[in-house]
This record gives structure tokens, sequence and C-alpha cells, in this order.
């Protein structure tokens, strides 16, 4: 059997190394449009790779799959993070899983994931072709003909597309010819800029847990919180980004961002503490008295926003500057414009339509012998080594059901 996989990625890769490392009388080639593989393995996780996300409950684990919830339970059910875990142990690769759930190669270098997945490929015999960009497929009786531009035609018995996700519905025409919808892509995983606002003054201030809303919407995520240069990051506005993806691209990434820097307080609860504050605290300045946990360069910015001066001793704040600082620490409004991808790690939100693929077995239910892996699919997960484990699980499916004659 000749396979080829299209796309010299994560997927592409994990799925070419389980053909060929299963039954090695198959022939397969890994179609690259670049002249290099694994770029995004290489970025990810700012060069440390994100591998997987420690969650060993499928209910949980798909929970965190803004596009792909209910396709995922079954491939998640056949190729667990467990078995992610246990394959690169296999090659010599051991994870280590950080407090916040995310797992990376205990050398924290993505070079160890490269070399691990290009010494398990030639080992395998998988052979890899770059410069190889496919224009066009053909299906002739039960082979295909791959149009490769500027190189000769390619035959194969089964295609494995593992292409990932593009920016444009352009990249894929080469797949709605063969009968498939494309969900049109957009961007998903990125930080809201919010330009010409003093907060980009507090760069590389973070906040451990703040609320994300988004005016206008039901968008709400909670989590860690980043100031930049250029506005906000962090887990909270990165979730709300990928939930949020196609309502904020139809705004044009133009909204009202609402911050609330003390999610787990009510208005009365603040008011008592800070009341209480003005009575224990008469004489100290309030921007000596840093609050609640907060970073003091953001305690002092948001006591600036509620007109509170420096010198203002507690006991002489007034009840309106009290309730702006109230207003300011739980419902904190900034004008966004624009976005900014997040750490080069490019995501999307669109691709092949999930109605179209059986996932049992990855393959397309247009196109007999045509499979699918990766962010090709209509499927994305928030940050933290989700979109990897999609990756390596719907691989793993989809090289089995080549293998099994599906």
């Amino acid at each position: 059997m000749n396979i080829v996989i299209i796309g010299g990625g994560a997927a592409g890769f994990f799925a070419a190394i389980r053909c060929a490392e299963k039954d090695p009388n198959v022939k397969v080639i890994i179609l690259e449009r670049s002249s290099k593989v694994l770029t995004k393995v290489k970025v990810s996780g700012g060069g440390r790779c994100n591998v997987t996300h420690a969650c060993d409950n499928t209910g949980l684990l798909v929970t965190h799959y803004p596009r792909g919830e209910k396709e995922l339970r079954q491939t998640f059910a056949r190729f667990t993070v467990e078995d992610t875990v246990a394959w690169f142990a296999a090659r010599g690769v051991q994870l280590h899983t950080e407090d916040d759930g995310r797992m990376f190669p205990e050398t924290d270098r993505s070079e160890t994931i490269i070399k691990c997945f290009e010494e398990a490929a030639e080992k395998a015999g998988v052979n890899v072709w770059l410069d190889c960009e496919v224009r066009h497929i053909e299906k002739k009786e039960n082979r295909f003909i791959l149009k490769i531009k500027d190189k000769d035609d390619l035959q194969a018995d089964k295609i494995l597309v593992a292409s990932g996700g593009h920016p444009k519905s352009t990249a894929y025409e080469w797949l709605s010819e063969l009968g498939h919808t494309i969900v049109p892509p957009v961007p998903s995983l990125f930080t809201f800029n919010v330009p010409d606002n003093d907060i980009t003054k507090l760069m590389g201030v973070a906040v451990a847990d703040a609320r994300v809303k988004i005016a206008g919407t039901k968008l709400e995520q909670r989590g860690p919180m980043l100031i930049t240069h250029w506005g906000l990051s962090g887990p909270a506005v990165l979730k709300s980004s990928a939930w949020g993806a196609r309502a904020l691209s139809e705004k044009n990434y133009d909204f009202i961002c609402i911050v609330s820097w003390l999610p787990a307080m009510k208005q009365e609860e603040l008011f008592e503490q800070l009341q209480e504050a003005k009575q224990t605290n008469p004489s100290r300045t309030l921007f000596a008295t840093s609050l609640f946990g907060l970073p003091k360069r953001l305690w002092q910015f948001l006591l600036d926003k509620a007109g509170i001066d420096a010198d203002l001793r507690w006991a002489d704040l007034p009840k309106k500057n009290l309730n702006a600082l109230v207003n300011y620490l739980l419902s904190d409004e900034y004008k966004v414009s624009g976005k900014t991808t997040f750490k080069e790690e490019f995501v999307t939100c669109g691709g092949i339509s999930l109605k179209e693929v059986d996932f049992a077995t990855m393959q397309s239910k247009i196109v007999p012998g045509l499979f699918f892996a990766g962010e090709v699919l209509n499927i994305d997960g928030v940050t933290g080594g989700f979109n990897f484990q999609n990756a390596w699980s719907t691989a793993w499916v989809g090289a089995e059901g080549i293998l099994t004659g599906a």
C-alpha cells in the first residue's frame, strides 16, 4: 500500500510513524509544502513544546475545545493523554507536568520532540519530501493522483491530510474540489490590543485570577492575566479569544473588554473591605497600602483612574472616589482595537466540516480512502497543550483507519 501524508507537522509525522511502525510493508511518504518540517512544534510553548495537558478524564478534556468537543470524545477514548505520555516514553522522551497541568519534555526544549519524530520516522522508513505543494487531487477507481507544484504526479492508495490550519479559505480549495465543505477560517488564540491606553505602561504585570467579559455578548472567561506593551494577554484573554473566535471576527476585533481584577468578590463584600481599610489605616495613604494581593503597580494605576491623589489618606477618602475604585476593581473597561497572534502559535477556527468526517476512523464520508487529522479540521483547543493532543489522537486514529482497511 502506498500511503501519502500531506503535511509535515505534528499530526502528519505522528500518523506517518504509526502507519510505518505498525505495517513495515506499506510505503509512507510525507509531503511538506515548505522547506522545513515541524515548524509549529519548534515554537510551541515558547520553544519548550507543550506536548499535552495532564487530564485523564475524557469528559473534562473535551471541554477545552471550543470546536470539536462532541466529535473528540470517541477519538480521545481511543488514544488518551496517557497513551501520548507512554508513546514518547517508549522513544526515550520523558514528560514533566507543571502546576497548571501543561506537560513538556524534561529537557524543556522543543528540539527534543523534533529529534524524536525525525529519528522515529527514519527508523520506520518514512520518506519525507520537502517543497511539495499539493495543488489538486483526483481519484480514479481506487487510487488517488496528486498534482504537485513543479513536480511529477504522485499516486497513492490512501491519503491522510494533516496540512494544518490556514488563515485564508483559498488554502483549502484543493480540498473543496473533492466535495468537502470548508468552514471559513478565522484566527483563534490571540491577545487583545488596547492602543493608546495607559495600562500598557504596566507591561509585565501579571494577575493570578481575573475575569474577562466581552460587552454585548455572553462571552466570559476567568484565569491568569498578563499586561503587555500592546494590551491584554494571559489565559483569561486567550480562552476568550478561542471561545469567541467567530464572534470577535464579526466585530472586526473592535469591542469593549470588561475586566474584573477581583472576580471572586461581590460588590457589597468589596465595599465592606474598603471601609474596613479606612478604619484600620486612617493615617496611611492609599498608595502605600496595596490590597487584595494585587500587584502594587496595578493598584496604583487603578487608584489613578479613580481620581485618588497619591498623598490621600484612607481617612480622607471621599465616597465618590471609593465608588469609582470599586467600579474599576470589579468592572474595568478597555476599548480593544485589533489582535496579536500569541507567541507565533497561529491557531484557526475553521477548516473541514466535522459533519463530513467519521471520527471512528478519521475517514472522509465523501471520499473513501481520504483521511484527516489535526487542525485542518474545524477543531481547535484553548492554550495549554490541547491542540497537540488533538493532533496526536486524530493522527493515531486516522492511521489505524488506514491500516485496517476502513
